[in-house]
């Protein structure tokens, strides 16, 4: 789906005022990431509805009207900065720890390991059978299925992720469950008297969010 229509769809889901859609404007296009999946149109919508959604409220306690502008290219970058920043002018060190990735299995399909947690790369490693490194978790790896692997990590309580095609994951169950769910949505978790936002400059002033994300996606999200 396009950027401007898929903003739009998120837009009107939410049951935000559809007129606020026409301030703004939204540049380039995918592919901007090598990717299976549209990456940089999750990143511009994600990044535009906030800025909408911002100004809409702006609106509401200014009666100033403004336009929101998100280039595709820039916001794949923002969604991608834990890879640009520096320390002290000098790169970061490596973030991902150092069995980390996808190596192929003995049937010839792809697993992903996540192993940033110790306890998550301790017990990858008990499930090999063999040392903490790259060579050798590849040649252990050989002697299991992907997809026997993904269940026995599951069941250890393990991050493995066998990698499926759009159809396969399609099929999955949690793939199912996945598309049964709507894209955003807002819960209302109890009943209080509504309390009128002050006259402020700054759209978010005298708001207060409890953010209970943790590690990299959620804080960035």
């Amino acid at each position: 789906m396009p950027p401007a229509p898929a903003l739009a769809a998120l837009w009107t889901a939410l049951g935000l005022p559809t007129d606020a859609l026409e301030d703004v404007r939204l540049t380039g296009q995918d592919p901007v990431l090598p990717s299976s999946f549209a990456v940089g149109t999750a990143a511009q919508v994600a990044i535009a509805a906030a800025g909408l959604a911002s100004a809409t409220l702006h609106r509401l306690r200014t009666g100033t009207r403004q336009t929101v502008g998100v280039d595709m290219r820039h916001a794949a970058t923002e969604f991608h900065s834990e890879e640009w920043q520096t320390l002290d002018g000098a790169p970061m060190a490596d973030r991902w720890d150092a069995i980390a990735g996808l190596y192929p299995c003995g049937d010839g399909r792809w697993v992903r390991l996540h192993t940033n947690f110790p306890h998550h790369r301790d017990g990858v490693l008990r499930l090999l059978g063999c040392a903490y490194d790259r060579a050798a978790v590849a040649a252990a790896l050989q002697a299991w299925t992907a997809f026997d692997f993904e269940d026995a990590a599951a069941a250890a309580g393990l991050c493995v992720t066998a990698q499926r095609s759009f159809a396969e994951w399609d099929a999955h169950p949690q793939g199912q469950a996945v598309q049964a769910e709507p894209l955003v949505a807002i819960t209302k978790i109890g009943e209080a008297p509504p309390e009128p936002l002050p006259p402020a400059d700054r759209p978010l002033s005298g708001v207060r969010e409890l953010d209970l994300t943790r590690v990299l996606a959620g804080p960035v999200c």
